[in-house]
């Protein structure tokens, strides 16, 4: 134990593995940022706005469930395990997209997708907070993040010039078979389990621990349960723009390649951004980042349906992104700052949970809305909620 020592430049090695093994978490969800409307619309023919979103919803639901047993499970069965178990379930999903007879095998895929994304997603976050100690951890989450979701966007990005250039299937979906492998070897190989890093960081903790760590983080602990609902609204927007900012350029006359950018926009920036808003969650109060990144995110979705040129959707797409790194990283720092080391993996389990089941509850509102009232209003019913997470934050959380 006295060889072991916590921070970010004495784990750079290492570190820096999780963080490209973090990419290639990424690059699987960004497989289908950008093209599956259309892939639902052409290949089997579904229009109706509530069942293009299915798969979000299969997806949410599954990686939410996931995140929170990965979160329970990790320090009884260790996280290069579950991380490795979790790349195994991503390698069938491109090889089902390809060959899809039905609508439902798309469903298969994204239930599969979901439990990958909770276990090696969920892993890489404890890992790096395991590694780094108390100093560097919103620095550690921003670049975590970073690397997610700036490979979201370069994915989304990838996929909308090939569909445009070679068709909607199957071409797209060959990026995910060489995603997959590789970041199954890459976590075979080159990973090393932290959980001694979590016994070194117990012996100067003076955290308290959590009575229940579910009750706790969900409801009770005004802390982590302001900075829980945040995180359900947040994915429940971004579920939103996932299913239906596609939609609404497809109406627009958008073609796949313009699509294809400004959905990457979005996630390039909150990837980007990570890099500065994580050291500033170390630096700043993270109650005030949560709030201003919560207010920026619900009044760019509540512009979306009144500037819809090309290049003003890009300025909504950067502003949505700067919003979306001010609380991204600062969820996970804060939550890890208001809990004992024993209990972190379970807390941020379960904030991952509530966080990802906003992917499903986002989908199945904005696709009702949107069926019944039009996708313009899905979009400003989902932006007035952001901004009442944002309130929130304001008069619930804690100054910190």
């Amino acid at each position: 134990m006295k060889n072991i020592k916590l921070g970010l430049k004495e784990n750079w090695a290492q570190f820096t593995i999780l963080v490209i093994v973090n990419a290639f978490v990424g690059g699987m969800v960004g497989l289908e940022r950008t093209i599956f409307p259309k892939f639902a619309e052409l290949e089997f023919g579904i229009a109706s706005k509530t069942a293009i979103l299915s798969f979000i919803i299969a997806f949410g639901i599954t990686k939410a469930i996931t995140n929170y047993f990965t979160g329970k499970l990790a320090n009884k069965f260790g996280r290069k395990n579950l991380l490795l178990l979790g790349w195994l379930f991503a390698i069938p999903i491109p090889f089902i997209l390809i060959n899809a007879s039905s609508w439902n095998w798309v469903i298969f895929a994204n239930i599969l997708l979901g439990i990958n994304q909770g276990l090696t997603w969920s892993s890489t976050v404890v890992m790096k907070i395991d590694l780094v100690g108390e100093k560097d951890r919103g620095l550690a989450m921003g670049i975590n993040e970073f690397a997610g979701y700036f490979a979201v966007g370069i994915v989304a990005f990838l996929t909308g010039i090939i569909a445009q250039k070679y068709g909607i299937t199957p071409y797209p979906f060959y990026l995910g078979i060489g995603i997959s492998i590789l970041g199954f070897f890459l976590s075979l190989i080159f990973v090393k389990d932290t959980r001694k890093f979590v016994h070194k960081e117990q012996e100067t903790t003076q955290t308290d621990k959590l009575q229940h760590v579910f009750l706790d983080t969900s409801f009770k602990n005004k802390t982590l349960s302001s900075i829980t609902q945040a995180g359900l609204v947040n994915n429940l927007n971004d579920g939103m723009i996932w299913g239906l900012l596609p939609i609404l350029l497809l109406s627009l006359n958008y073609d796949s390649q313009n699509i294809g950018i400004i959905a990457a926009i979005y996630p390039a920036v909150w990837g980007i951004g990570q890099l500065v808003t994580g050291k500033m969650a170390d630096i700043y109060s993270k109650k005030g980042m949560l709030f201003w990144g919560m207010l920026a995110q619900g009044i760019a979705i509540l512009l979306i349906p009144f500037f819809t040129n090309f290049y003003q959707l890009i300025i909504i797409a950067s502003i949505l992104g700067l919003g979306t790194a001010l609380v991204y990283p600062t969820f996970l720092s804060a939550i890890a700052d208001a809990t004992h080391p024993r209990q972190r993996a379970e807390s941020i389990g379960v904030f991952r949970l509530w966080r990802d089941l906003g992917y499903a509850i986002g989908a199945i509102v904005s696709g009702i809305i949107a069926d019944l009232f039009g996708v313009q209003y899905a979009i400003l019913a989902i932006g007035a909620i952001t901004i009442l997470s944002s309130l929130v934050i304001k008069f619930r959380m804690p100054k910190n």
